[in-house]
């Protein structure tokens, strides 16, 4: 438990200082070219982020805590926690699309931002994981589990 209250310390630390290091001109910039496109591109829906993930093309990643994470989850995707996330970039694949989700979207497109500072190309699931859960119902969840079959 140490090591989580550490991590999330540092997580904490990061964000807070984040104006006065390196990733202020890259967020600065980032914020300053803010624009309705900007807007649109950041975001995914479940119908599509199925399609990216039958070809392969995306990297999905569950940020909530590994309590929620445990209690349920999605078999698509990978868990690592928002208060991790800083520690364990070297996991993230920066050829893919990395898909960010929550059960709504508010970590998710913390999340996001914090990636896209980093260099990655990422959304957040503008429908959440329980839009996902919605979407995938019987026949929709079998063919997805058939597409991802090597």
């Amino acid at each position: 438990m140490k090591s989580r209250s550490a991590r999330t310390l540092v997580f904490t630390l990061a964000l807070c200082l984040l104006p006065v290091y390196a990733g202020a001109v890259e967020l600065d910039d980032y914020l300053s070219k803010f624009d309705y496109a900007a807007r649109k591109e950041m975001k995914i829906d479940s119908k599509e982020l199925v399609e990216l993930l039958k070809k392969g093309e995306v990297q999905f990643i569950d940020i909530r805590f590994p309590e929620e994470f445990a209690a349920w989850r999605m078999g698509l995707a990978r868990n690592i926690p928002l208060n991790e996330l800083p520690a364990r970039l070297g996991e993230l694949d920066k050829d893919k699309l990395i898909v960010t989700a929550c059960p709504h979207n508010d970590r998710a497109n913390l999340a996001r931002i914090f990636l896209t500072t980093k260099g990655y190309k990422a959304k957040y699931l503008e429908d959440g994981l329980l839009g996902l859960a919605d979407l995938l119902r019987g026949d929709k969840a079998k063919a997805l589990a058939d597409a991802a079959k090597p």
